[in-house]
């Protein structure tokens, strides 16, 4: 069997007060460890880095010195079970700097003459959160009690023209027409609706950033989740907003619908602020994984 010589961290996080009040009161068993019960890939069950002298804990677990590697399918799964158990952690804490697939921290190498002289992984790990945890630790104040919301919005081109063609046009009789020329209306009709499509979705977008704008503390541009065919795209965005401002989102994208019946949304969350963090802390715990062969 592989020796554990590893960490698999899945993320940073706050260590509470009431984290500490539970292991120093044993009869107050309703404050959990955030770690308590969670499993992550394959099944592992996690715990909890703690750090002397800091507010910032790791979760990870016991992890072999080696990346792990699999089918598209299998690598999708392990994703999706990596993100499940950081959404879990979350919603117990409130706040959290999540790590990417696959960051391990590795014991360190011994030199030759000293086989014994190598820090462990998990020292190495928490002589990094006490060097960076001024920096760690206002990254998680900052995101305390936010979310991620991603809304993606697009225009139907048939809704955008429905009922623009009359019974009197050819467009309306194209019965008469011959098989060449029904095609070529087609593609003219085609034109037109993307035009349409295109010049509302440019009037919707600056409208509805702005009023994004006014409830979200942050917002970032995303490619959109999915394309579907005949939509022309609006504004596909991460939006960074307080729990309680959730509703307020779901307003302002609800009157949108009414006031404007071509208008298809996609209003996904709420989750961790994963577009929303410093991305040094993930750079600085992948120098720590072990070399690939």
């Amino acid at each position: 069997m592989t020796e554990h010589t590893a960490l698999y961290v899945y993320a940073l996080l706050p260590d509470r007060p009431d984290q500490q009040d539970r292991r120093d009161r044993p009869d107050r068993p309703d404050r959990r460890d955030a770690a308590d019960g969670v499993t992550g890939i394959d099944g592992r069950p996690l715990r909890l880095v703690r750090v002397p002298g800091t507010s910032v804990a790791a979760l990870v677990h016991d992890a072999p010195p080696a990346p792990l590697q699999g089918s598209d399918d299998q690598v999708r799964r392990w994703v999706e079970e990596q993100s499940r158990a950081v959404e879990t952690v979350w919603e117990r804490t409130g706040s959290i700097l999540p790590m990417t697939f696959n960051v391990l921290v590795a014991d360190e190498p011994s030199p030759e003459d000293r086989p014994a002289a190598g820090r462990s992984a998990e020292r190495r790990l928490t002589e990094w959160i006490t060097e960076e945890a001024a920096d760690i630790g206002g990254q998680l104040e900052g995101l305390a009690g936010r979310c991620e919301l991603r809304v993606d919005i697009t225009v139907d081109r048939t809704a955008v023209t429905a009922g623009e063609a009359g019974e009197d046009t050819p467009e309306g009789r194209p019965d008469g027409l011959s098989p060449g020329m029904r095609r070529l209306m087609a593609k003219q009709r085609e034109h037109q609706a993307r035009n349409a499509a295109g010049q509302l979705a440019d009037t919707l977008h600056a409208e509805t950033r702005h009023r994004l704008l006014t409830v979200a503390e942050d917002y970032r541009d995303r490619g959109p989740t999915h394309r579907v065919a005949g939509e022309t795209d609006v504004l596909c965005a991460a939006l960074l907003v307080r729990r309680e401002d959730i509703d307020t989102v779901g307003t302002v994208l609800t009157e949108l619908r009414a006031r404007q019946p071509a208008v298809r949304i996609r209003f996904l969350g709420p989750w961790p602020p994963y577009s929303f963090i410093d991305t040094r802390h993930r750079v600085r715990a992948e120098e720590m994984a072990p070399e690939r062969p």
